[in-house]
């Protein structure tokens, strides 16, 4: 049960909602206004029989001044009020900053969680994020309209969608939003709660986390230099991924506000500049108590609620743990239909380009993919974030609660950062499953223009072996102090017939507290990163704290950080060169012409560009293969590699694959490559099968022949 409200500020509160002040409650009491000022400000409390009084004044019982973990009845309802236009004429079609993102959930998944991060309250434990998607048909439908008074939205929704509305893009996507839940009966909630955060802290219009989100635009209110959002532009997809500019909340604060903690409530609506029944609004709106502080009865407030309320909007915290939960109503997802890397049962609805089932998905991947890191442990490091995806209609589950594993998402970059927090990293890789780590210098500039010198700062770079979960190969991923993905590149000139891989690179805090230069650094590249927060580069900021020219230090380090990949991936020459793999290669031999005049389109081949071979440990030969294809190659025509045994005298016997894979600009179909089009290099690999050899590997060489189509030889 929350502990009750401290008697001065709930009683000081109570007398503002029933319009009422200190000299009003003394004279009806028939007491001094000097004895209600002594328990406003808690010098001292009244008697009983003075309570009984005093409950009558306010028009509630007993029970709510003795508990007081809700206001009293007297108080002014709860309802809408909507911003009027500018008294000089001055309109805004919209909120700009909802513009600057995409109403899509992956982005939203992003900037929100982001967000949460950097409110993450204890810093020794994980902040928990949840996504609940909930569709609304029906019964459960009519009764959350009830409770977010409807009523008072639909003339402002039907204004702007009218023959007569001018607001294009955000007229439209309110009209479709009505469409969904008139036509087809049909609502989407999208929850988004965090715990272990610090809650929207401070008063409603003062300075503080509060105002910042619900008040303002381009407000963070973010002042450590290792927080991930800077712009104060993150807040708005909330608002862009609902189609009807919607968003609810229920915040848990860390500091009483009040002498409240839990249950505090607000609305916003955001919506253009539009024309009811002859009044013109800004657009505007928020959903609270009336403040009677205000110049305007009409201005709202948030409120403290009571449970039956909060369970009413679905906005019911599961503990009374600090943070705060965001209800996205009317929730869409404008891409949908790009695919995800998940599976998903979608079962009923999954025609829908709307379907939960996929919002769901989309969910679990954009959180995999961008907070792996983040949700990675190791040795005694805790997790940074803990997420999960769950969806309900009509308050029965649909999917099961999905937490997003990092391993599972990321296996081989999650592998990378959990070997360097447990200090399990080699100098360079030799077996699968191994991470190698370097370090990377970043010369930090300093402030106001200084071009000479500067802060050094070492970084971590993190190589491992890929695995397929991850996506594309040879990819270099870049992140700072919270762990969410920064940058995620392509490593370039890599040698060819280098293992698959994928590299992270630790800057800022994220190499670690006591790496030198790290708050220099932390501060230098989020000064270096576009209200996306996808990249680091020449930016306004980055210009005018430190240097026209600072963008080159990132360069800089971009391009030791390639370097330093392509360095710890590179198979070493004498190693290729060298003992049994020498000689091993002394006797592979590479079937084709040896003529150099270039062959006809028709009958050109790839030219083979490198071999290395080598007998494995069950006497198999595993060779792999770097293709040269010059532009004369007809890369529509598949190519067969071919190989044989090498023997002194009579016909080459047969050496067939047990495996052949693909590894880079190609693809194998049936034993075939497939050369990717537009492509100068291809990679492959192949074992052959010991149980049909007909002689043993050591005897002979192997040769390798390439053939057009199969079984027309080149």
């Amino acid at each position: 049960m929350e502990a009750a409200e401290d008697f001065g500020p709930w009683l000081a509160r109570q007398l503002r909602n029933a319009g009422k002040t200190q000299t009003d409650l003394a004279e009806e009491l028939g007491m001094t206004r000097a004895a209600v000022s002594a328990w406003i400000v808690g010098r001292s409390v009244p008697r009983d029989e003075t309570i009984r009084r005093i409950a009558e004044v306010l028009k509630t019982d007993l029970e709510t001044i003795h508990t007081r973990s809700v206001d009293a009845q007297a108080g002014l309802p709860v309802s809408w009020y909507h911003r009027p236009a500018h008294a000089d004429g001055g309109r805004e079609y919209g909120n700009a900053a909802a513009f600057a993102f995409e109403a899509d959930v992956s982005v939203l998944a992003r900037e929100a969680t982001q967000n949460s991060l950097d409110a993450r309250l204890d810093r020794t434990k994980a902040v928990r994020v949840r996504y609940t998607l909930h569709e609304l048909t029906g019964e459960a439908l009519a009764r959350f309209r009830e409770a977010v008074d409807w009523e008072q939205l639909l003339p402002h929704y039907q204004a702007l969608t009218s023959d007569h509305g001018k607001q294009g893009k955000v007229s439209r996507t309110i009209a479709a939003g009505l469409r969904d839940m008139y036509q087809r009966d049909r609502l989407v909630l999208l929850r988004v709660d965090d715990y272990n955060a610090t809650g929207l802290t401070g008063g409603d219009y003062d300075d503080g986390l509060f105002a910042a989100v619900v008040r303002r635009q381009l407000d963070s209110h973010k002042t450590d230099a290792g927080a991930g959002g800077s712009y104060g532009l993150g807040k708005a997809t909330l608002w862009a991924t609902s189609r009807l500019g919607l968003v609810l909340i229920n915040s848990t604060l860390s500091e009483p506000h009040e002498g409240r903690t839990e249950r505090r409530l607000i609305g916003r609506l955001d919506l253009p500049w539009h024309e009811v029944d002859g009044r013109r609004f800004a657009g505007p709106a928020w959903f609270g108590r009336p403040d009677p502080d205000a110049a305007s009865t009409d201005v709202a407030r948030s409120w403290w609620a009571d449970e039956a309320t909060v369970e009413k909007l679905y906005l019911t915290r599961e503990s009374a743990a600090p943070g705060t939960s965001f209800l996205i109503v009317g929730a869409h997802d404008v891409a949908s239909l790009a695919p995800v890397t998940g599976s998903v049962d979608e079962g009923e609805g999954a025609e829908d380009d709307d379907s939960v089932h996929r919002m769901h998905a989309r969910l679990v991947d954009a959180l995999g993919r961008n907070f792996w890191a983040a949700m990675t442990s190791g040795g005694d490091h805790e997790p940074h974030l803990k997420a999960s995806v769950c969806t309900y209609r009509n308050g029965e589950v649909l999917i099961a609660e999905e937490r997003v594993d990092p391993a599972v998402t990321q296996p081989s970059r999650t592998r990378a950062l959990r070997a360097f927090l447990e200090g399990d990293t080699v100098d360079r890789l030799t077996t699968p499953g191994q991470v190698a780590r370097a370090t990377v210098r970043l010369n930090v500039p300093l402030h106001g223009g200084q071009v000479r010198g500067g802060v050094p700062h070492e970084a971590v770079l993190l190589v491992t072996h890929a695995e397929d979960a991850d996506g594309p190969p040879n990819r270099l991923v870049s992140m700072r102090g919270n762990r969410m993905t920064v940058k995620d590149s392509a490593v370039t000139n890599v040698p060819i017939g280098t293992n698959p891989f994928q590299a992270v690179l630790l800057a800022g805090r994220a190499a670690g507290r006591d790496a030198p230069g790290a708050e220099a650094a932390e501060e230098f590249l989020r000064a270096s990163e576009p209200p996306e927060h996808n990249k680091w580069g020449r930016t306004e900021e980055l210009r005018l704290t430190y240097s026209p020219s600072a963008y080159r230090r990132i360069a800089a380090l971009t391009t030791a950080a390639n370097n330093s990949v392509r360095d710890l991936v590179a198979v070493p020459r004498a190693k290729r060169r060298s003992g049994g793999e020498a000689r091993i290669a002394g006797r592979l031999k590479v079937g084709g012409s040896t003529k150099k005049a270039r062959p006809t389109r028709a009958a050109a081949l790839p030219e083979l560009d490198n071999v290395d071979a080598l007998i494995d440990t069950s006497g198999a030969w595993s060779v792999t293969v770097d293709l040269r294809v010059s532009a004369g190659v007809d890369t529509d025509r598949p190519v067969t590699p071919v190989a044989k045994f090498d023997v002194r005298s009579g016909p080459r016997p047969a050496a067939f694959w047990k495996e052949l894979v693909a590894v880079s600009g190609c693809e194998v179909v049936d034993g075939a490559l497939h050369l990717t089009p537009g492509s100068r290099k291809a990679v492959f690999r192949g074992v052959t099968d010991v149980s049909r050899h007909p002689v043993r590997a050591q005897l002979s060489g192997l040769v390798v022949e390439l053939r057009i189509g199969k079984g027309e030889q080149a």
